[in-house]
């Protein structure tokens, strides 16, 4: 698989792989998620990343198609335009999940229901690469 780079960013493996790393530093993050139990799905390209969110933690990040493994939520964007989320000042279009649905650039599908309701964790969750150094 090619080295997925981010422009003014950390590398998606790199930025992926020290995801709950940089979550569960974040108090207030981890604070506001404190009741949210579930799993989603993030797909950034062809690579699904699957999510178990237990009390606002990450305690479960698998890459890959896993079979049979289900999903409330799934998020998915090419990886361009998490390259673009992913930079220290996005521009207009790349700066928020729900910009980057409204102009096709990400799609949400599942039961958005947890999503809406916590939408400022998973926002924040989806973030956090951007602020990861040693990239």
């Amino acid at each position: 698989m090619p080295k997925l780079t981010v422009h003014g960013g950390p590398p998606a493996a790199h930025a992926i792989e020290h995801l709950a790393d940089e979550v569960h530093a974040n108090h207030a993050l981890v604070r506001r998620g404190r009741f949210i139990n579930l799993e989603w799905l993030w797909q950034i390209g062809d690579v699904p990343y699957h999510l178990h969110i237990r009390d606002g933690l990450i305690v479960e990040l698998v890459r890959g198609p896993v079979l049979m493994r289900s999903s409330v939520f799934a998020i998915r964007g090419p990886v361009e335009s998490w390259e673009r989320f992913w930079a220290p000042m996005p521009k207009p279009g790349y700066h928020d999940l729900m910009a980057m649905t409204k102009t096709g650039r990400a799609s949400i599908d599942g039961d958005l229901q947890p999503l809406m309701a916590n939408l400022r964790y998973f926002k924040e969750v989806l973030a956090a690469p951007r602020t990861m150094e040693g990239h």
